[in-house]
Parts: structure tokens; sequence; C-alpha cells
């Protein structure tokens, strides 16, 4: 048989198609059939020639084709019994194109930020081929290529996508496909700085998270530290303290990994609390004054410092200062240093600390001594050098001050000469030192100053003892006067039997050593004669040494 069909076939237009014989047997077993057409929307019809003209039979089917229907076969079948011959055609149905869809790679696992991702617009079918494509992100156009490649993948591009593929005949629209970029991040509400006893929301939120396919597990974490743990994405505070001021990040887990948000720092303000105000007068020759200030509040407060109402310092605007006054200013810290201090100077002082959100102050009375020590040249010195100590004080300028000195209470002498000598100061000269200004118009009393001097070891004290009782048991003991402390090793010929410090344990479980602050005893168990003999007992500082030596006798 043979076929004909004269052009391409267009879907859903009714099309003929004849297959024909140059020949037909009447009465005979020939037949002439179309087989592999779709009953339901086809129809056929059979016509025979029989004339002076010619021999002809011939089957034509007339059908609506589809997409599916492109590049089928159909066959054209002429059988008698069980001889048969066909012929075969090929369908070509024009069509837009069909069975469009996203391709999303990788198409499993988390997509994180950063991550390569592919959308590719697969076709079905189409013919004629496809001409063009068109990609959709949430309803906008985002690209003109087969393949979507998004390099580095940002919390933007999370969306749903769908493409468009198009020929002259129309176009085919995909199903929308979700692209999901897990990227944890935070926000704060009503901000990331807020007034204390603000309500406050910081949320946890990956793309898409009301949308999620599967339950996600929020953990929370304050200053690094684990906070809590759940499926809560949110984190209240009703009314926020400055407790709660830190850096917060989450952590989403899912069933296929988790991302860490990055932290975000919540900053809570509040009005300055009662500030610390310290007053210091030093001791060694009582001429300085120290006021400080210290308050927490956020923001930093800006502090003033008073003497009965006159401000003396402040850590804004700079203010006159006096020649006697130093000031240094840090966040939420004032200093104030007053020199040369006298009776003037006492008072009441205060502190008072101010920012955006409200003020808070501090008082404190001052009383200065009109009488300080000063010693010259140190108040730490090497026995037999020249101290001078001074007694500084206002006294009165019309009558001759009287100036009393005292050693650890006890009362030395009274002149009227401010200073007090030693030409050679000696270790017994040390202690602690006050003196005493008497005037017309009454007296003070300076702080106590300790005075160190510093010497070489005295000569030692060392004694034996032999005690019978129970058993002999030997005790020889060595003890010394020095400053700073000696140390101090008792040995017997070359053999160091025992010391203070910076020698062995004794090596006899027969000896036991006591070490005390210039002293040092040493017991010796179930003494025999061959612990007798001459021991020394050597005593050394940074000053000098000295040594002593006894006879041991058992």
């Amino acid at each position: 048989p043979s076929v004909t069909n004269s052009e391409e076939l267009t879907e859903g237009q009714r099309s003929t198609l004849e297959c024909s014989t140059p020949y037909f047997c009447p009465g005979g077993d020939t037949a002439l059939r179309w087989e592999g057409y779709d009953p339901r929307v086809s129809q056929v019809s059979s016509h025979v020639q029989l004339d002076t003209s010619g021999v002809s039979h011939q089957v034509t089917l007339t059908s609506s084709f589809t997409w599916k229907d492109h590049s089928k076969k159909l066959l054209c079948v002429v059988s008698d019994g069980s001889k048969r011959a066909s012929a075969e055609l090929v369908l070509r149905v024009r069509h837009a194109p069909k069975d469009t869809q996203v391709s999303l790679s990788p198409s499993s696992g988390n997509i994180g930020v950063g991550d390569t991702v592919t959308l590719s617009c697969e076709v079905g079918s189409s013919h004629p081929p496809v001409s063009g494509y068109h990609w959709y992100k949430d309803g906008v156009a985002v690209g003109t290529e087969r393949v979507l490649a998004l390099p580095r993948v940002r919390r933007e591009d999370h969306g749903r996508y769908h493409c468009e593929a198009q020929n002259a005949l129309g176009t085919g629209v995909s199903p929308p496909v979700t692209l999901r970029v897990f990227s944890a991040e935070i926000s704060a509400s009503p901000a990331t700085e807020v007034f204390e006893g603000t309500a406050t929301t910081l949320s946890c939120d990956v793309p898409g998270r009301e949308g999620h396919p599967e339950e996600l597990t929020y953990t929370w974490f304050k200053n690094s530290a684990w906070l809590k743990e759940g499926p809560a994405h949110t984190l209240l505070f009703p009314a926020v303290a400055a407790g709660d001021a830190g850096y917060y990040s989450c952590q989403v887990t899912n069933s296929q990994g988790s991302d860490t948000a990055r932290a975000i720092n919540l900053s809570v303000t509040y009005p300055p609390r009662i500030p610390t105000l310290t007053l210091f007068q030093e001791t060694q020759g009582g001429r300085l004054v120290i006021v400080r200030c210290t308050v927490d509040s956020h923001p930093p407060a800006t502090l003033t410092i008073d003497h009965d109402g006159t401000v003396l310092a402040t850590s804004g605007a700079q203010v006159a200062l006096g020649q006697r006054l130093g000031v240094t200013a840090s966040r939420n810290s004032l200093r104030l240093e007053i020199r040369d201090a006298g009776p003037q100077d006492s008072g009441k002082y205060g502190c008072n600390a101010s920012n955006v959100h409200g003020n808070a102050s501090a008082t404190k009375v001052l009383v200065t001594r009109a009488a300080g020590l000063l010693i010259q040249p140190s108040a730490e010195v090497t026995e037999g050098t020249a101290v001078t100590l001074t007694c500084v004080g206002t006294g009165d300028t019309e009558e001759e001050p009287l100036y009393t000195w005292y050693r650890n209470g006890r009362r030395l002498q009274e002149s009227s000469i401010p200073t007090l000598e030693f030409p050679s100061v000696r270790g017994d000269d040390a202690g602690a030192f006050q003196c005493q200004v008497r005037g017309r118009n009454g007296s003070d009393t300076s702080e106590a100053v300790p005075l160190r001097v510093l010497y070489p070891p005295r000569q030692p004290v060392l004694s034996s003892f032999l005690q019978s009782q129970g058993g002999r048991l030997g005790i020889i003991q060595c003890s010394v006067e020095s400053d700073p402390e000696s140390n101090l090793t008792l040995r017997r010929g070359d053999d160091a039997i025992a010391c203070t410090q910076g020698c062995p344990q004794a090596t006899s479980p027969r000896v036991h050593v006591t070490r005390s602050y210039n002293s040092l005893k040493v017991e010796i168990q179930d003494v025999v004669v061959e612990d007798e003999g001459i021991y020394v007992c050597q005593a050394g500082n940074s000053q000098g040494s000295a040594s002593a030596t006894v006879d041991f006798k058992a």
C-alpha cells in the first residue's frame, strides 16, 4: 500500500490521511485497513474504484491528533489471508512546548548562603523546537536562558520559581518550584537598642519559615553560652532589664542539618544608678586628697564633682582648674586630685551623674588633717641612712607652734622644731610615727606613717638542749633579728642539717625541722654519739650575714 500525507499535522486540527492499493479483489479475502489510531477521535472511510479509468482501493483516516501523538507510528496494512504487507507513517504533530518542568540542583539537603544552585527548564516535547525561555521569581522576570545559575546564593534568592518555554505555536509554563535558602537571621523588635522596661522580642527566622515542610528546632545563645532550646523561634522579654543586654545568636535545626545566625548586640539603656564616691587622703605627707566618682549607666553619664556646691571637675566641658587641681576622666569615671590639701578643702563633696534618661547623685564629707608627716629620703631605708621626718601643718603664723612626736603610740619628744632627725638610722628606730601640731587655735595629729629600716642579721642566738626523759631528744634552736627576714642554715661540718628556705628536706627520719620567721628549730630523736659536734647557724639576707656556733654533746 501507499500512504499520502501532504504536510505536517497541527495539534487540535482535524487531518486526513489516505492509504491506497492499485487493485481490489471482489469476493476475495483481501483487506486494507489503518492500525495504531485512536478510534475515539477518528473516522475511517473506504472507497473502491472499478471502471475503465482504473482500479484502486482507498482507506481514508480522519482524526484529531495531540502532542502525545508526535513521532507516533501509524501502519496502513493490506492482508490476504495470512499474507500481509504494510506502509509506515511517522506522525509529525506541530505543538507548543509540553510537560514543562523545573529541575533544581542540588535536589536534596539544605541550601545555605554562598552555595551554588542551578535551575533548569526541562521540556518534555516541543515541535518545532523551543525558541526561547523566560524565568520568573515570585512573578518577577529574572532570566532568559534555559539554565538559571545562582553561583553564590543569598537569602534574597529564596522564593517560588517557574519557567516558560516558547516556540512558534505557543508557550509551555512549568509548575512553580520553591528554592529554600536555609539561612538563620535574628531580628529585634522594636529595635536592638531599647530602654529598660520595654517589651522586647528577638526573632530567629529562616526564609519561608511559616511554609517550611518540617518542624524546626531553635537553640538560643547569649554571649556564646547556651540559653534555651525548643520549637519557639522567638525570645521574649516582657520588660527588658539591663542584665539582659548582650550578644544573642540562635541555631536553627531541621532533619538535613543546622545553621547558626550571626549574633546581634541587644543594648539596654538606663539612667545612672547611685554613684560611688570615694575620698582618700594620702598618709605619707597628708597633703594630697583624691576624690573619685564612678557610676553605672548606659549610655555613659556626664559626671561632675563639686565642693560645697562649687563645681571643681566635670567629664564633659572643661572647667577652669586651679593649680592645685588635677582631673582624669574615663567612661563613667571621674578622678579629682587636690594637691597641698588643707583645712580649706574640708567640707561636703558631691558627685552628680546624668544622661538622657535621668540623673543621680551622692555626697560625702571630707575632714582634712591640718598635720601631715613626710619622711625623707624614703619611708623605707637601709640602716645607717640619714633620715628626716618633717611635720607639715598649717600651724599658727602669729605664734610659734609646738611639735610632739610619737612612735608606735609612745611619746618621743616635743619641740618647736618641725623635724625629727636620725643622722644614722638603726633598725631599732623603725616604727609607726605620728606628729602633733599644737597652736593657739588648737591641735591636730597626723596619720601614722611607718618607717621601715632594712638591716643585716645581728648575731644569731644559738642554743642546744638534751632531754633524757622518755627517750633521748636533742633540740638545737637558732633565732636572729633582721629586716628583711633572713635565711637560716644549720650546719655540722660541711653538711647542711636544715634551713628555713631553699634546701632539701631532712634525710634522716630522726630529724624534725620547725621553721618560722627568723627562727629555725631542729629536733633529733634517739640521740647517738655520732650526733655530737660543733653546729654552726648561718643567717643571711640582702643586707648582710652573721653566724654563731654551739657544741652539742650527747
